[in-house]
């Protein structure tokens, strides 16, 4: 009440967990909010510098200059930050920053009945929160993962603080379970949830397929750069006029989408004017920015000092992404040293597959044809080697190894062996060598569009396997 927060999200709520069997179980609490932490992922990811520092401490927010990107919710470890549905912001606990400025206690603080929830400054040694942690064995929510959180539980069991800990059923002790929520699995089988708030998937279709489209625009130029090197005299007016538009056209719906996606579109200008340059979503922006300059000079001065800033330039709009997501810390799934290289090479895969596609508009010769059924083909292979070694590894958190169990046998699974590993990876590559060795266009066509597809579909299960497990 004191902060007006809407029916429906959550700064502060408290989860239930029951452990053992009747007669002999009980009911745990453990209270959740955000952190603040001293070294808090949201406030690097977020490309507006809208999460900051306070001197006081505090992980503060400012709503003027959110853009509703949701990278915040996904970066923090913690679930502690949502969309606000009147303002379409996002929003978190901010300690009643406004009560603290005035010498007043946070009004969780005031209205606690039995003074459970304490606070201080625990970096003065001789106050009462600091004498409190030094009297008291205490634990915290995920320290591995380096965030230095400054929110400690005295007495809280384990299992209510590990969201991976207890099974979720369909329903909880007074209502039916949101689908959403049926997530994760359980470490320890006399543990189930018993009341907790709803784990939403932030992002979806729009940015699985802005990942897809950046992909083929990225592609496309990388490839035409390396036609540049070895048929630089080869390459009609057709090749090096569609090519080119093309890449635009699909970086354009690559940048669309990605504003269409922000719950605050109309501030879509603040990534580039207001830029955290410590965010790879900032970063990225730029880049597709400069890259769009790159095709544009293509379209008007076709010219081969533009091949090397133009890989440097697509290498680097493709690759991000696995940088960006690299700083969704939350989302352990998405941690994975593959993710840099998986962004890297889809690039050149979704270029050549549509190449390929297109070879009767291009009107180029045999050896070029061949050239690039061979490319699709190495292509394939390296990105389903990169998929499938990542799917094999041991991953080192149980939310990472849910999300690997949602693709290898959970309801990601049928899509996953039949689309991408099968359709993607197998059949393409071997419609891609009996194109590269025949020129039969038959074979060409089958090839690209199962690369294609299978690339599809395998962006939208990995978008949605990392949201897979719970955060609280």
């Amino acid at each position: 009440m004191e902060n007006h927060v809407p029916v429906g999200v959550f700064r502060t709520w408290v989860k239930y967990i029951e452990r053992g069997e009747f007669p002999n179980s009980r009911r745990f609490y453990a209270i959740l909010r955000c952190n603040h932490c001293d070294n808090a992922p949201c406030v690097r990811i977020c490309p507006t510098s809208a999460l900051y520092y306070r001197s006081d401490g505090i992980v503060d927010f400012d709503k003027g200059k959110c853009i509703g990107c949701k990278a915040c919710m996904q970066a923090c470890p913690y679930d502690a930050l949502y969309i606000d549905p009147d303002d379409n912001t996002a929003a978190k606990c901010h300690f009643c920053a406004h009560r603290i400025e005035q010498g007043l206690e946070p009004a969780c603080v005031i209205v606690c009945p039995t003074r459970a929830i304490l606070w201080g400054d625990i970096d003065d040694p001789a106050s009462s929160i600091s004498k409190v942690l030094r009297d008291n064995p205490v634990t915290a929510r995920k320290p591995e993962q380096g965030t230095k959180p400054k929110l400690y539980y005295i007495g809280a069991d384990q299992h209510v603080l590990t969201p991976m800990a207890h099974r979720r059923e369909s329903t909880y002790m007074w209502s039916d379970v949101i689908e959403e929520d049926r997530v994760g699995g359980a470490l320890a089988t006399d543990s189930q949830v018993a009341y907790d708030i709803p784990h939403s998937s932030p992002w979806g279709l729009k940015i699985a397929t802005y990942i897809y489209t950046k992909a083929i625009a990225t592609g496309l130029m990388v490839m035409l750069s390396i036609l540049m090197l070895l048929f630089p005299r080869d390459l009609g007016p057709q090749a090096l006029t569609l090519i080119p538009l093309l890449s635009l056209f699909f970086l354009g719906v690559t940048a669309l989408l990605l504003v269409l996606d922000l719950k605050r579109p109309l501030r879509f200008v603040y990534v580039i004017l207001r830029p955290n340059l410590s965010s790879w979503l900032s970063r990225g922006s730029l880049l597709i920015l400069a890259f769009g300059l790159v095709i544009i000079l293509w379209i008007l001065w076709r010219n081969e000092t533009l091949i090397v800033p133009t890989l440097l330039i697509a290498g680097a709009t493709a690759g991000y992404s696995g940088l960006l997501f690299g700083q969704c810390e939350g989302r352990d799934f998405w941690q994975s040293p593959s993710a840099l290289p998986h962004f890297v090479f889809t690039a050149p895969q979704a270029g050549t597959a549509l190449l390929v596609l297109l070879m009767p508009v291009l009107q180029v010769h045999g050896g070029i044809q061949s050239f690039l059924g061979g490319s699709l083909a190495l292509w394939n292979t390296v990105v389903t080697l990169i998929i499938v070694s990542d799917l094999l590894q041991r991953h080192t958190t149980t939310e990472a190894e849910a999300a690997k169990s949602y693709l290898v046998k959970g309801r990601g699974a049928l899509p996953f062996w039949t689309m991408t590993f099968t359709l993607g990876g197998i059949v393409s590559t071997v419609m891609a060598i009996l194109y590269s060795a025949s020129l039969n266009y038959n074979y060409g066509l089958v090839a690209s569009l199962a690369s294609l597809s299978g690339l599809a579909v395998y962006e939208a299960l990995w978008i949605r396997a990392g949201q897979i497990a719970p955060l609280s």
